[in-house]
């Protein structure tokens, strides 16, 4: 009869970009068991976002630095909701075009991560060679790598010009044909399937019962995308979009998810630069939030990213709440890893991509 032993796993580990914890309760090689730690990284956001709405859409970008622009998309887009007021459709365009570029680098570092924690490090340094391109090109159109703050509410703070649509068109052509040999070297390569193929297992009923989102969903055969909902510049006409997914839910279909995504935000950035019209980029508003709320989401690269706000007249907030995809993803991978090897759970846990800074807040 084999004794249960319990083996802590983190909260520092090669494995993990960031701190969470995890007791796992292991029998020979065989994960029976799991309980997690999360706040390490909590740093009280929420309250600290409510002290001041117009200095919130900056700080808001802080909660996490791999999805920081689509934060303060749901930011803006929840205000102005709030105030009564749209964005002109060249802001949601411009926002569409730089939300799908920071996709681009948030699935590039996710991919570059599963390949290193499976001991493929050339392929990992070939993911974050092509993710260092669109850092350099973003950091050319904002001014910033990680951080753009280039959102305001009723629009975007500046504008992006002809030339800088021009380079983005331009890196995404450099780009495509390096990111489909990628592609095709994920699809074959025996290292990847191997370790991959049938390993955390997460069925669509499951990923339903625990709530999963964005490529952890879509990897279970759930096709929820919150872009279908045309926020932003997907709702402007003739902007193409249909969800990815595959239906076996392991951590190669996640991984695959988001491979075929990479490809489909260079797509969506095009369509953003061919429907591009010159126009107004901002409708600013006046005064202070109304004695009401709001809700608003995106799709960010982990999946839905919700914020919620109620004002009162005032420069503060009474309130502002915000649900990461990461929250309802990271739990998930308590049943992801029962029964697996020990082995294997680095690679199930990297394949949800876990973004701690976004679970504590």
């Amino acid at each position: 009869m084999s004794r249960t032993s319990v083996i802590p796993f983190g909260p520092q580990h090669a494995a993990f970009l960031e701190p969470f914890h995890l007791k796992l309760q292991v029998e020979e090689e065989v994960v029976v068991g799991a309980e997690m730690s999360f706040g390490y990284n909590h740093r009280g956001m929420e309250y600290a976002m409510a002290q001041d709405f117009k200095r919130t859409q900056f700080l808001c970008e802080r909660v996490c630095g791999i999805c920081s622009f689509h934060h303060s998309s749901a930011y803006v887009q929840t205000m102005e909701r709030l105030f009564g007021i749209e964005a002109p459709e060249r802001a949601k365009l411009v926002r569409m075009i730089m939300m799908e570029a920071q996709r681009l680098t948030s699935h590039l570092l996710a991919l570059g991560h599963i390949a290193e924690t499976v001991g493929y490090e050339n392929m990992f340094m070939q993911f974050f060679r092509e993710r260092e391109e669109v850092m350099t090109l973003v950091n050319r159109i904002s001014g910033g790598r990680v951080h753009y703050s280039m959102n305001a509410i009723g629009g975007i703070r500046k504008d992006v010009t002809y030339e800088g649509l021009k380079d983005i068109g331009e890196t995404m052509d450099r780009l495509e044909p390096r990111l489909l040999d990628l592609r095709s070297i994920v699809r074959k390569d025996r290292t990847l399937r191997k370790r991959l193929i049938g390993v955390g297992v997460l069925s669509k009923e499951a990923a339903f019962d625990w709530c999963t989102v964005g490529p952890t969903s879509r990897g279970s055969g759930l096709p929820h995308d919150i872009r279908l909902t045309g926020f932003d510049g997907y709702g402007v006409n003739g902007v193409k979009f249909r969800p990815i997914y595959y239906d076996e839910g392991d951590c190669y279909a996640r991984t695959m998810v988001r491979m075929d995504e990479v490809i489909q935000s260079v797509d969506l950035i095009r369509q953003g630069i061919n429907l591009m019209r010159d126009g107004p980029f901002l409708n600013a508003v006046k005064g202070n939030p109304p004695a009401a709320d709001a809700y608003g989401r995106v799709e960010a690269p982990r999946g839905e990213l919700m914020y919620w706000v109620r004002g009162k007249n005032e420069v503060q907030l009474d309130r502002i709440k915000l649900r990461t995809p990461a929250l309802v993803n990271v739990p998930a991978v308590s049943a992801m890893i029962k029964g697996a090897r020990v082995a294997d759970v680095g690679p199930i846990t990297v394949s949800v991509d876990p973004c701690i800074c976004c679970t504590d807040r």
